[in-house]
């Protein structure tokens, strides 16, 4: 579909319409040097649903930067916490940072975004200062390279220009709400949609040494963005100590190899993943359906 302002047909919203199977899904990577993105196939996570997952951290009342931002955004609402995308037409792609570092902490925040959801690319994530945020052009921006990491709202995870199948697909014209976990600590990103966890889709951020920051971008014309439910966490001593180990320990027979008291061992245990590759998907699969 074109960025520009064009509605759907009701009989084609409705041939869309698909039921979410329940998974979890993982991806790795080292947040500089190289990016290995895979997915879990055990069942070990018995629950995907989360209303926050910060629930024993405190509020974060950060907003939208001002300026760091593309002149195609529109700040509104309570805080400047609502962004609104090309409020005329699109004839690009437009992105703005938020105002919270990111680094060596938790941070968890909400984005519910309207119904305005089609075209080239809606992208929900996080840089450094050096990601762009406008570009004159249709394109998947935040991830595009080395400086961004980003999920698109066709279901593809972006990070230094390589392009991997993560989820789902959104429905398009029909509104969502996005969740991203930041865990500094053990140095990932998650996703959630709708309350569902889709899991771990970045690894290795605690090795970016530069500010990370949250950002949104879209191609598409009158997009609106609220942030909502931002929340931080205190990070505790016995929290670090294990991000530190499990740097070591990669797989759950690694663990086992320790011999360790059963309550330790299930603590550290708590962030392993199996985990197999993603698909990769060159710029072709992206423009099409899967």
């Amino acid at each position: 579909m074109s960025d520009l302002e064009v509605e759907q047909p009701q009989q084609q919203q409705q041939q869309q319409q698909r039921r979410r199977q329940p998974r979890c899904e993982n991806a790795y990577g080292d947040g500089q040097d190289k990016v290995l993105l895979t997915k879990t196939t055990t069942a070990s996570t018995t629950s995907s649903t989360m209303s926050c997952p910060l629930v024993h951290g405190i509020d974060d009342n950060w907003t939208w930067s001002k300026r760091y931002r593309s002149k195609e955004v529109v700040l509104s609402g309570p805080n400047f916490r609502t962004v609104h995308f090309h409020p005329n037409w699109s004839k690009g792609t437009a992105g703005i940072q938020g105002k919270r570092p990111l680094n060596n902490g938790r941070y968890y925040w909400e984005l519910h975004v309207s119904q305005r959801v089609f075209g080239t690319s809606i992208m929900f994530g996080i840089g450094t200062r050096n990601c762009r945020l406008h570009a004159n052009a249709f394109r998947n921006m935040l991830g595009e390279n080395e400086h961004g990491w980003g999920l698109s709202h066709k279901g593809v995870l972006w990070h230094k220009g390589v392009a991997l199948l993560y989820t789902k697909r959104f429905r398009e014209n029909h509104p969502t709400q996005i969740g991203i976990l930041y865990d500094g600590i053990e140095g990932t990103l998650t996703y959630y949609k709708d309350g569902k966890c889709l899991g771990v889709a970045f690894r290795g951020l605690h090795k970016v040494v530069e500010p990370l920051y949250p950002i949104v971008c879209s191609t598409a014309a009158k997009t609106e963005m609220t942030l909502k439910c931002a929340r931080r966490e205190f990070v505790n001593l016995q929290d670090r100590c294990r991000a530190v180990i499990m740097r070591r320990l990669r797989t759950a027979a690694d663990l086992e190899k320790l011999k360790l008291p059963l309550p330790i061992s299930e603590y550290l245990g708590e962030v392993i993943d199996d985990m197999e590759p993603l698909r990769q998907v060159d710029n072709y699969d992206i423009l099409c359906d899967f």
